[in-house]
């Protein structure tokens, strides 16, 4: 007789055939997480769409106002007139050929701003001998205008591409200068006292402390003059060039191209637009210190 004792079980419950338990990955999502997904989404979207807003709007004036009469047809094609335009000059090669020929005057001229402008900004704000040499000249320089020197440039320089440069070299570095000597003047005077009470040396001082809180106001100056560098050799290559934007445009007006005039508009706005991105980009790299 076996005296082994059978111990309970708890009941097991067998599902019905045919039947499986819901896998939480195939529970679809409560109405409160859509909603809240779709309340975070909107304002990212509006962000990205709220700049061209503007430019949408503005494109479309263009295109509807010559159409129904607001404009003459002949003096503002419409848009998309404009565009057919552009893309033929883009497959003829015409175009490239001229947005080369000012994009390399510009950088050129821009960079070697770049190389004169920051390190006499740096010498000029810190150190007050430097300053008080220099400013008088400045002063007079800074308050001449670019284009008025393009005849001077001209005649010292010949109608070449030494002028154009030097003409660009000129109008790029004086915003790069004076925000220089600006951001450089204007930092914390407590950072500089706190840096200064642990000892650091005035090279370690300037390169940790005072130059990066001055890259934000340095590459305002930068940004402006990579503008300047564009707008002052358009205008040096309508008076003078065989090649160029500035030329495109001038040679389309005298020859009646209205389009391709409008064409060398549009290729000079998106030059520009692309310059400063990519200075944007460079900043937030240097400055992400920044909040």
């Amino acid at each position: 007789m076996s005296s082994a004792l059978a111990s309970p079980e708890a009941p097991v419950a067998i599902d019905p055939p045919g039947t499986s338990a819901p896998s939480p990955a195939s529970t679809p999502p409560q109405p409160g997480a859509v909603q809240r997904a779709g309340a975070a989404l909107r304002p990212v979207v509006w962000r990205i769409l709220k700049p061209s807003v503007a430019i949408v709007a503005f494109l479309a004036l263009w295109e509807i106002a010559p159409r129904v009469g607001l404009v003459d047809e002949v003096f503002l094609p419409p848009f998309t007139t404009v565009v057919e335009a552009f893309f033929d000059l883009v497959q003829s090669g015409e175009l490239w050929q001229h947005v080369s020929a000012s994009l390399s005057r510009a950088l050129i001229g821009f960079f070697v701003a770049v190389v004169i402008a920051i390190p006499l900004g740096i010498a000029i704000a810190w150190y007050r001998p430097v300053s008080d040499f220099l400013n008088p000249i400045l002063e007079l320089f800074r308050n001449t205008a670019a284009l008025a020197l393009l005849p001077v440039f001209i005649l010292i320089l010949g109608i070449g591409e030494e002028s154009k440069i030097a003409l660009v070299i000129y109008a790029c570095t004086f915003p790069i200068l004076l925000n220089t000597i600006s951001g450089v003047r204007t930092v914390d005077p407590l950072l500089i006292k706190s840096a200064s009470s642990l000892g650091l040396s005035p090279v370690r001082l300037f390169q940790k402390v005072v130059l990066p809180a001055a890259v934000p106001t340095i590459f305002t100056g930068i940004r402006m003059a990579a503008a300047s560098s564009i707008l002052v050799l358009i205008a040096a290559e309508m008076v003078g060039a065989k090649a160029g934007l500035g030329y495109l445009i001038t040679a389309s007006q005298f020859n009646f191209q209205i389009p391709n005039m409008y064409a060398g508009i549009v290729a000079i706005s998106v030059l520009g637009l692309t310059l400063n991105a990519v200075l944007v980009l460079i900043e937030r790299r240097l400055s992400r210190w920044r909040v």
